[in-house]
């Protein structure tokens, strides 16, 4: 069946940089979760990336009602769809976990829904990047030539977009931060 896509979240990636750590995180993965931690009893962040796809009826008076289904294992999606993804992040320990980064690849064959990215932490900065996940920025702009060379500064098209950074100054013992952004199958 030409234009299907076949996501199932053990495909994707998830980078996480944790600086609270002294040594190089050992992450045991179970479905779609994953532990950070090392060897001297630090602080433990369990991650855990769910997706739900958006589907959109409509009720007896022909208003639209937007609704999120589950995705789970392996799901087929059409172009067009829309999924969001939460990411849930687990302090486990009686400790905070300070200067937390994640960093989270836009999946293969999506293109990023601007300006639906949320994070339930108030002091979290999220930064996009546009270069593979290289560099990060809160507004990405491209550089477009206009007829005539003019050279003027515009922002990215979500096309462009390929990695969202969140950026948490603490996350406070026996706490679960969420974050929720949305993805269009292209």
């Amino acid at each position: 069946m030409k234009g299907v896509l076949s996501a199932g979240l053990g495909a994707l990636a998830l980078v996480i940089p944790v600086p609270f750590v002294e040594h190089i995180p050992t992450a045991f993965w179970s479905s779609s979760s994953a532990v950070a931690q090392n060897i001297n009893n630090q602080p433990q962040l369990q991650l855990r990336l769910e997706a739900e796809k958006q589907v959109v009826t409509k009720d007896q008076q022909g208003k639209q009602k937007v609704a999120w289904q589950a995705l789970q294992g392996k799901a087929v999606v059409q172009p067009g769809d829309i999924l969001r993804y939460t990411l849930s992040g687990e302090n486990k320990s009686d400790r905070p976990i300070k200067n937390l980064t994640l960093n989270q690849p836009i999946p293969k064959g999506m293109m990023y829904v601007l300006n639906s990215t949320n994070i339930s932490n108030k002091d979290a900065k999220i930064t996009y990047s546009i270069d593979g996940g290289r560099s990060f920025v809160e507004n990405p702009t491209i550089k477009v030539t206009l007829p005539g060379g003019k050279v003027e500064t515009k922002p990215a098209p979500a096309t462009a977009y390929t990695h969202i950074r969140l950026q948490l100054p603490a996350v406070a013992a026996k706490t679960t931060i969420k974050a929720f952004y949305q993805a269009q199958v292209r």
